[in-house]
């Protein structure tokens, strides 16, 4: 395969913009797809404000902030991906409309050599491949948040991903975009969130049950385990709405009782408590 350098993200929210941020970073012709020009417009924001921060901590310089940010176009038109290597679908973790993304970038993609790649955190890649006509060309390609700055990425292959699909997107992973790779088969939770997740329900349950505060849980595990962050203070970084989509996952896979999302979890998702990017979860967060 040639050397990827078109490159393309469908969604700039959280997660998408970060991935767009860093293939631009990496010196990459960038082209990230929303919905429509209202939304691309908040993805563009999301870049700026992150890469002034960037700047602001000293990670970067102006130039180089300026320059990746002026290598990503932001659009709602779907054909400016005809021409790209790599698109990386980031939506919302929703197998229905995940699929409906892949079938349509099957048909707007030209290249029958380019790589459709999915950030899920937890649904069957293999899924996703079938909705095209290129199954061998779609792979897993799991960042985490926050992408600019951490340092794993998991590359997950369905049983119709071609050995030339892995090796090429591992490599541009780690070449490229300078990270780390952990490989998975297509399970549920991947490597990470398998680990993880029932690791956060566990402290939702102890919350629940008033065994103990959020804060006391979070500090327990921060300094008793030299945790950088506790499990509550990171299901709210990670989304609470996301927690429960891979638990979800993981429990029509596995069926295992540690994998099913407490009540208290389903309820604050239902209201509106998403964490981070809401304001409140367990914890109070500053907006804007």
């Amino acid at each position: 395969m040639a050397t990827i350098h078109r490159v393309a993200v469908i969604g700039g929210g959280t997660m998408g913009a970060g991935i767009a941020e860093v293939l631009a970073r990496a010196r990459l012709d960038t082209v990230v797809c929303e919905v429509d020009a209202t939304a691309a417009g908040r993805a563009r924001e999301r870049v700026t404000r992150s890469l002034e921060r960037a700047v602001e901590r000293g990670k970067t310089d102006r130039p180089t902030a300026e320059g990746a940010l002026a290598r990503i176009v932001f659009t709602a038109d779907a054909d400016a991906l005809a021409d790209r290597q790599l698109v990386v679908e980031a939506v919302v973790e929703n197998a229905g409309v995940k699929t409906e993304v892949f079938a349509a970038l099957d048909k707007v993609v030209e290249d029958p050599e380019a790589i459709l790649a999915t950030n899920t955190s937890s649904l069957p890649v293999m899924r996703l491949g079938m909705a095209t006509r290129r199954a061998d060309r779609v792979v897993g390609l799991h960042f985490f948040n926050p992408v600019p700055v951490m340092p794993l990425v998991e590359v997950v292959t369905s049983l119709h991903t071609s050995a030339g699909t892995a090796a090429a997107v591992e490599e541009f992973a780690t070449a490229v975009l300078g990270k780390s790779v952990v490989r998975s088969p297509d399970r549920a939770g991947f490597v990470v969130n398998a680990l993880l997740v029932p690791y956060l329900l566990a402290a939702v349950r102890m919350a629940e049950s008033g065994f103990a505060t959020a804060a006391d849980i979070d500090a327990g595990m921060e300094l008793g385990c030299a945790h950088p962050m506790g499990p509550l203070a990171l299901a709210d970084l990670i989304g609470l709405d996301t927690v429960v989509s891979i638990a979800e996952s993981l429990y029509e896979e596995f069926k295992e009782p540690l994998h099913a999302p407490p009540p208290l979890l389903r309820r604050m998702v239902e209201a509106g408590l998403l964490g981070r990017k809401s304001g409140q979860g367990f914890h109070s967060y500053p907006r804007g």
